[in-house]
């Protein structure tokens, strides 16, 4: 710092500067249909100068807080890069194939909602992508759920619901290892915290979907399984699922989580036992290792779905597939060549780069004081952990919607609360568990996020249409907020000693360390 002297800019400058960031990003996303990469980097750029011109804050602490940002959350990064490894490996080794094929057997007529609801909820968990389950085994269910006269809107919000648990609570989603990256948790305690606030929310959801179900149980006797059993004759053409191949690498992880090793050696633990149950189904070690780095792209499935209609019985016989017709094989085919074509390290480029630049505009922000200034006022009337989780969700809904980014509604609050929890008693678990409760679960409700355009145009339901029926993703916010006034799994201390507390009371340590540039003129 120059002269020894922590600047900081006027609350006046620093909402300035907020609104202009938030500007930039949004007229990038949304006015331009932009990715948000270029947006961020913009934005960054004109805080810096902001920052540098009228606050006087140099060059060289902003690149120092940029570089203590990323350095801050290279676990996260080397953690997505080990997922992008995991699933590449356990796609191939049948895994990822077995869950979906066994979570297919829940999918009974007489609770088509509620086995829609696990079924996702299944896939999701596995994959670590929502919209992965949206844009496959969402449609799929749609078009089953409109057979049976289930109102799609309904039918699209209870696949939605499956798939952001999956999408929350998964160690292979992006938002869950952002989540404590950006609030200064890790992993599994971040998970083990989702648990108090996801469970009886997820519980709350069981019970809507069971209940609604009753009403449309006397219409599914038209229950047309024929896609599925495509899908899971394709399933089971391409990989050696048994329940061992499925079960052990998913153990394994498990195990590792429970007895609470960190996060990259248990997903390396992971994806060495995948491949060694591909390489034990005859796998070569060559194409095991290529799959680790470049993902899994399906044999039968990706040339029954490239071949048109017509040549497709003589493929089928060829295969050994019996017993589907080359309509429905045509469609299950593309449906898995979608699912299953993904992971290895090269499908986390496009994640690991949006990351690294939304960590240098927040370190940029945290350089030059913005998100303390505009802060500290608000948290200053913050008495109770409800009202900092209150608050913090407030945060994290209006940056989705003025920014139409689930990154952003994560990243963002993230560094905006993380030094205010380490100025209390809070453990920054809390933080991240708000940060997924409504930044992640919030998302897919507005339109103009990529989340909600995209289920939006997945499942043939307009956004505003399937939103009321999205039960997860709204219950799992208020009983979030609820609990924490409640002070019902509340999470104090720091450094791997926090623990439980049926505690509300809450204070920040704000004490003023250097005079506003206003101030000192």
């Amino acid at each position: 710092m120059e002269n020894g002297t922590l600047k900081r800019p006027s609350f006046g400058l620093a909402l300035m500067t907020f609104v202009g960031v938030a500007a930039i990003i949004s007229y990038g996303l949304l006015g331009l249909g932009l990715d948000a990469h270029v947006p961020i980097a913009l934005a960054a750029t004109f805080a810096g100068l902001v920052g540098k011109i009228a606050v006087g804050i140099s060059w060289k602490d902003m690149f120092r807080s940029i570089a203590d940002t990323i350095t801050s959350s290279a676990e996260t990064l080397l953690i997505l890069i080990t997922i992008g490894m995991l699933v590449g490996a356990w796609v191939q080794a049948g895994v990822v194939p077995g869950m979906i094929y066994y979570g297919f057997n829940l999918l009974t007529p007489g609770m088509f909602l509620l086995a829609t609801l696990l079924i996702c909820s299944i896939v999701s968990v596995a994959t670590g992508s929502s919209w992965g389950v949206g844009g496959t085994v969402g449609v799929a269910l749609m078009g089953i759920a409109i057979g049976l006269g289930i109102p799609a809107p309904l039918a699209a919000g209870v696949i939605i619901s499956g798939a952001y648990f999956g999408d929350k609570m998964s160690p292979l989603s992006d938002t869950t290892n952002l989540a404590p990256a950006v609030s200064g948790s890790n992993l599994f305690d971040h998970i083990r915290a989702m648990v108090w606030t996801t469970t009886p929310s997820y519980i709350i959801v069981v019970g809507i979907t069971i209940f609604l179900g009753f009403k449309y149980a006397a219409g599914t006797g038209n229950f047309d399984s024929a896609k599925i059993q495509a899908l899971q004759t394709l399933l089971a053409t391409e990989f050696h699922i048994t329940p061992l191949y499925t079960a052990i690498p998913a153990l394994i992880v498990l195990v590792l989580a429970v007895m609470k090793y960190p996060a990259v050696p248990s997903m390396i633990a992971g994806t060495l036992a995948g491949s060694v149950s591909a390489l034990m189904q005859g796998k070569g070690l060559s194409e095991t290792l290529e799959v680790i780095h470049y993902g899994y792209h399906s044999t039968i499935a990706t040339k029954i779905s490239e071949t048109a209609v017509t040549e497709l019985p003589a493929i089928l016989t060829e295969s050994g597939i019996a017993g589907i017709t080359p309509e429905v094989a045509h469609e299950a085919s593309g449906i898995l060549t979608e699912l299953l074509n993904r992971g290895g390290i090269d499908s986390m480029m496009w994640s690991l780069s949006l990351i690294m630049i939304a960590l240098a505009l927040g370190g940029v922000m945290e350089s030059c004081r913005y998100l303390d200034v505009l802060l500290t006022p608000m948290l200053r009337k913050v008495r109770t952990v409800g009202g900092f989780v209150s608050l913090v969700m407030a945060s994290s809904f209006t940056s989705n919607v003025f920014l139409g980014d689930q990154y952003l509604g994560i990243i963002i609050p993230g560094r905006m609360f993380k030094d205010a929890v380490a100025h209390s008693d809070l453990s920054p678990r809390m933080l991240s568990r708000t940060l997924e409760d409504c930044g992640t679960m919030t998302a897919v409700l507005i339109p103009w996020t990529g989340c909600g355009a995209f289920q939006s145009a997945a499942l043939g339901v307009p956004t505003l249409a399937y939103a009321p029926y999205c039960f997860l993703n709204y219950v799992n916010p208020f009983v979030g907020i609820a609990m924490a006034y409640m002070g019902i799994g509340n999470y104090w201390g720091k450094n791997g000693a926090d623990r439980v507390e049926r505690r509300t009371a809450l204070t920040f340590d704000l004490s003023e360390t250097a005079p506003s540039v206003d101030e000192k003129a």
